[in-house]
């Protein structure tokens, strides 16, 4: 029997696993990647923000069969490391203990490991090859090499995987328009670098997490690297009143103004100045679309369908998601690939908006509220619910990050309990003052049970299990009943 074929454009994190995934149930793969093999370019330093695996991109990995092999080439974050401008470092954990942490590894490691396991399952990679058109009716692309030879292949079946910047995305809008809506966060970053320490090549810093400056309305964060230096990254509005990147054009202007807010991080920064003027500015931006795909043709996956900025670290991860639904859609819909993906569209669609909205909320939340004490207050009380009722409560960071359920249920059980938390400490801050049997007869009387936290099905079973309009159901009644008490 011939194997179906797969035409991917874009061999990285998330096109190579999905690269490999789909060898693996036996379709013929070509992908197709603009930039050179990443097992050939040489780390260059200060470059990329390290990626953070959680539990949905680790359930991908585990399917695919190298989930340990990732951890091998990564360093375990068991919360944020909070540094207050004037005052001592503290540890927010994420989750309830060591089994609850996420892992910090380098883009270029991870693709590097995908790439090798997807030509291991039988893909073909061909690197430096950028798609410049794709004619949708005769089913075929046409591609430019790094030497300007141009040629073209047959693509029956076309998936883009080829990033915010797709180029798949334009040729597919050029021939049906996709509703494309793109919102600009008016924010930069800037990559800087910790190195290890030169002694004995060791972490400057406490390793074991990802460290925050604060500063209401910019900060600076910090993640580690195995060899032990640490990737930082400072975001900052890109224009505007002082700071912004418009203000800090250059190291000089920015070595002082670090010296003032981040006077703990510019010394670990020896290289500062040539960082920051040797690195581009970096924009973010939230991509929506209404189609994902032109019939059974062509469909597009990750942050070429859905790009969101990195402040839930999930981007990564929800991509990762998307390449298990998808796969196991294709796999089991024959010839029927306009069904698959317009069911790979109604399963994800819903989570990925969720998504991207909980991720600007938590840019306020990382740059601003991890210092504010009504904030932390929260965090405590939400902790002792969790305690105190394990089967209703569960932090929306936690849903997230630790477990299977979709980002849009995630989203609005995290919207209720937030309401909840609040109704509870208005007439008592303190969350060591009130009542565990008030507070837990309070939330069985506002919401549902948690539903159970299984792994052991599919991601795509997972979703089809709680569908949208459950989801925007579910919690109506706890809602009705919280909006009574505020």
């Amino acid at each position: 029997m011939t194997r179906q074929s797969v035409v991917l454009i874009g061999g990285g994190l998330v096109g190579a696993l999905l690269a490999r995934l789909l060898a693996k149930r036996g379709f013929a793969v070509d992908v197709f990647e603009k930039r050179p093999d990443p097992r050939r370019i040489r780390f260059v330093r200060g470059r990329t923000i390290n990626m953070a695996i959680a539990e949905r991109g680790m359930q991908a990995l585990r399917i695919a069969g190298l989930a340990e092999h990732a951890l091998l080439k990564s360093v375990m974050m068991r919360g944020r490391m909070v540094h207050p401008l004037g005052g001592a470092a503290g540890l927010q954990r994420y989750g309830l203990d060591d089994s609850e942490v996420i892992w910090s590894i380098s883009r270029n490691g991870l693709n590097t490991l995908l790439v090798d396991a997807a030509v291991a399952a039988g893909a073909r990679f061909h690197f430096g090859q950028a798609l410049t058109a794709a004619d949708i009716d005769a089913q075929r692309i046409t591609l430019l090499d790094e030497n300007n030879v141009q040629r073209q292949h047959d693509a029956s079946l076309l998936i883009g995987a080829d990033g915010a910047g797709s180029a798949l995305r334009a040729a597919m809008h050029l021939y049906q328009p996709l509703g494309i809506g793109v919102e600009p966060l008016g924010h930069g970053y800037k990559e800087l670098e910790i190195p290890a320490a030169a002694r004995n090549n060791r972490f400057a810093i406490e390793p074991h997490a990802l460290h925050i400056w604060p500063r209401g309305g910019y900060m600076s964060i910090a993640t580690p690297n195995i060899a032990g230096s640490f990737n930082v990254t400072l975001f900052l509005p890109l224009q505007g009143p002082h700071p912004s990147f418009d203000t800090l054009p250059d190291a000089t202007t920015c070595s002082a103004f670090f010296r003032r807010d981040f006077p703990d991080l510019y010394p670990l920064m020896p290289r500062f100045a040539d960082d920051y003027d040797g690195h581009p500015v970096g924009t973010l931006t939230t991509l929506y679309l209404d189609r994902w795909h032109i019939d059974g043709r062509a469909v597009l996956v990750g942050d070429a369908a859905h790009a969101i900025a990195p402040f839930h670290g999930q981007g990564m991860n929800c991509g990762f998601e998307d390449t298990v639904v998808l796969a196991d859609l294709l796999a089991n819909c024959g010839r029927r690939t306009a069904d698959a993906f317009a069911q790979f569209q109604h399963i994800r669609k819903p989570n990925t908006d969720a998504i991207a909205a909980m991720t600007l909320e938590n840019y306020v939340e990382m740059r601003d509220s991890v210092a504010d004490p009504h904030y932390v207050a929260k965090l405590e009380l939400s902790s002792r619910l969790t305690q105190w009722a394990p089967d209703y409560f569960m932090s929306r960071y936690r849903m997230v990050t630790f477990t299977l359920l979709p980002y849009a249920y995630a989203y609005e059980r995290g919207r209720a309990q937030n309401q909840l938390l609040e109704h509870l400490l208005h007439d008592c801050p303190d969350p060591r003052r009130i009542s565990a049997d008030v507070a837990v007869a309070t939330l069985k009387a506002a919401l549902p049970p948690l539903p159970p936290l299984r792994l052991d099905h599919t991601l795509a079973d997972t979703h089809r299990a709680m569908p949208l309009e459950l989801v925007q159901s579910m919690n109506r009644h706890a809602r009705a009943s919280i909006r009574s008490w505020i």
